[in-house]
């Protein structure tokens, strides 16, 4: 209907009329064209300027927004702008936190790093292990002790690492069976093929786990230290006192029970003529001097050792020294029927030294050979002189049962006793150290030893020539 219309206006229109039409219908579509244009641009431009405060935004370098727009564009650059703004926030706030948590991660390394360091200067063997029975940490001493990498080592299940299966299973048992205690105890543990005895101290460490704000706090064990202190050397010792004290005690006992044993008869009267008196004399005389040399002995050890010992050096004959320690030792090796001979030197040569240090030492060699002699063997003593190295050579011979060859670099440390001869004679294991320090040590001699097994020894001490 309304084309009808149209078409009845438009009918009686003349050819200007339409030209007039036409023209008038193309100003107003290149009107709109060019409003439309402006429109478009208008907001091509509003976009770009907020796009570019978004990004400025975006970058830091801008704060608000102060976009016009007659097409809602800088309320939504508002929007994105306090968006963007607390997204910034929550960023910096977070860019902190991972700077704390870097210092304190810096801070927890060095920690770490000086914890080991200490670690590592301890001679005892530390091994920290965490609440899944797993290595967290050990020292340069228990990598030595078990043999493992300290680096490949840590996260790894204890009983991997640790190859002794009993003191492994002590970890996991102190961890498991919540010990709030320390735990100490000796255990052995097998090192260079030879065991060692170990004082172990397992300690639990504890947290404290609270998973709800609602529940009370308990303390959960979160791991042991163990801690190993080698105490081989110190049993040795013990032991070694313990066996000086014993054998101390029962050399001082039998000369003691000796001298009161004739002391007590000679005053009962039962040596009734005088041979049988001087028989008792001489047995108290000889225990007297065999106690006296006992004493001497630990005390002049002592000395030695501390650096007090009083040296009163003359010039003294080795031969006469011999001579006198032989009629002192006559008695005990008649009581074996043990010869004991003395060989004379057509040489006469002194020494500046302290004699009755000498005699000491040729009574302890001389008392040695005897006692580890049988009964009708043979002792003998002699002295010679080296005169390519001007030495004074003392040489003490025995047909005794001779000191295996695994014993003899140890034979003149202090307490030191051949096992097999504990059975054969008491002793202190102090004789031979007193003849190495006097000799060595005060008189800048030496002082060595041959020996065989069932064929006797021979000790042999040398002193420099006295000068005129």
């Amino acid at each position: 209907m309304l084309l009808m219309l149209l078409v009845f206006s438009f009918s009686g229109l003349t050819l200007l009329g339409w030209i007039t039409v036409a023209v008038s219908g193309g100003v107003v579509f290149l009107i709109l064209q060019i409003v439309q244009w402006q429109i478009i641009s208008r907001s091509e431009m509003e976009v770009a300027e907020a796009i570019a405060h978004v990004e400025m935004m975006s970058s830091g370098e801008y704060s608000g927004s102060d976009v016009r727009s007659s097409f809602g564009v800088g309320h939504l650059v508002d929007v994105v702008s306090e968006s963007v703004s607390k997204i910034q926030q929550q960023h910096n706030q977070i860019l902190l936190e991972k700077k704390e948590l870097n210092i304190r991660l810096g801070i927890a390394d060095a920690e770490n790093k000086h914890l080991t360091s200490i670690l590592n200067t301890l001679n005892d063997a530390v091994v920290v292990t965490d609440s899944f029975n797993e290595i967290a940490m050990a020292n340069s001493a228990a990598s030595k002790l078990f043999r493992f990498n300290l680096d490949e080592s840590k996260r790894l299940p204890v009983d991997q690492i640790i190859n002794d299966s009993s003191l492994a299973k002590l970890i996991k048992d102190t961890r498991e069976g919540q010990h709030k205690h320390t735990r100490r105890l000796e255990q052995r543990v097998v090192k260079g093929g030879s065991e060692s005895v170990y004082d172990v101290t397992l300690s639990s460490v504890y947290t404290t786990n609270q998973a709800n704000s609602n529940i009370a706090s308990q303390n959960v064990n979160s791991g042991v230290v163990t801690i190993l202190r080698d105490v081989t050397r110190e049993r040795e010792i013990a032991e070694t006192k313990s066996d000086f004290v014993s054998n101390v005690s029962h050399e001082l006992r039998t000369p003691l029970s000796s001298i009161k044993a004739y002391m007590e008869m000679l005053i009962d009267g039962e040596a009734e003529d005088e041979k049988t008196r001087f028989e008792f004399y001489n047995i108290i005389q000889g225990e007297t001097n065999r106690l006296s040399r006992l004493i001497d002995n630990i005390l002049n050890i002592s000395r030695i050792e501390s650096g007090v010992v009083r040296v009163q050096r003359e010039h003294t004959s080795l031969m006469s020294i011999v001579t006198e320690a032989v009629n002192i030792m006559l008695p005990q090796a008649r009581a074996k029927q043990i010869e004991l001979v003395e060989i004379p030197s057509p040489d006469y040569f002194q020494v500046y030294a302290d004699r009755d240090m000498i005699l000491q030492c040729v009574l302890n060699l001389l008392s040695n050979a005897i006692k580890y002699t049988s009964d009708g063997g043979r002792v003998s003593v002699s002295v010679s002189v080296d005169d390519s190295s001007e030495m004074v050579r003392v040489v003490v011979n025995d047909t005794g049962v001779g000191i295996p060859e695994e014993d003899v670099p140890h034979l003149f440390d202090k307490f030191y006793r051949v096992a097999d001869h504990k059975k054969l004679a008491k002793g202190t294991g102090l004789g031979l150290n007193l003849v190495k320090h006097v000799i060595e040590t005060v008189h800048n001699g030496e002082v060595n030893i041959e020996s065989e097994v069932n064929h006797g020894s021979t000790f042999t001490f040398a002193l420099p020539i006295a000068e005129d």
